[in-house]
């Protein structure tokens, strides 16, 4: 093939969508998170969300137990603050370098979050001094994907 080759499979879009909101909601409380929850959130059937789940399942993103709820595994939690990483440089980026008002950058980066390179994360994340908090104060992981310090699940 010619030129750079698209970093992500189809569905990928999917996959982060479904980890970053497992993990925003387990990070609320302790314990699975309901499919029911899940899918509401998610905007989805419960049928929908059942069988991603269990695509995840199989990618060991996530643990699913049927009629208990689902966790993150070590490998989804990943995935997870990548996502969230991305979004919270992507609001950033836009919002200091380019000067996007506030109330707009949040739908751009829910865009923008499954598409860019390692290596433009890499370059925003050094034009903005690697910042640690997006514009509206919430904790950007690091590059090392560890959960943000402030407010982490179970601290």
């Amino acid at each position: 093939g010619t030129g750079p080759s698209p970093r992500r499979a189809p569905g990928t879009e999917a996959i982060e969508d479904y980890v970053k909101t497992i993990y925003a909601l387990s990070s609320k409380r302790a314990g699975p998170v309901a499919n029911g929850e899940l899918a509401e959130r998610l905007g989805v059937t419960p049928a929908t969300a059942t069988s991603m789940l269990k695509r995840l399942d199989e990618l060991a993103l996530v643990d699913y137990v049927p009629y208990k709820g689902v966790t993150l595994t070590p490998a989804g939690e990943k995935v997870a603050l990548e996502v969230i990483r991305h979004h919270r440089l992507i609001e950033a980026y836009l919002s200091e370098a380019l000067g996007m008002p506030e109330d707009r950058v949040h739908d751009e980066a829910e865009v923008l979050e499954h598409y860019i390179s390692e290596e433009l994360e890499l370059l925003i994340a050094a034009k903005l001094g690697e910042p640690s908090h997006d514009p509206h104060g919430t904790p950007i992981p690091g590059p090392d994907l560890l959960p943000p310090v402030e407010g982490a699940a179970g601290e």
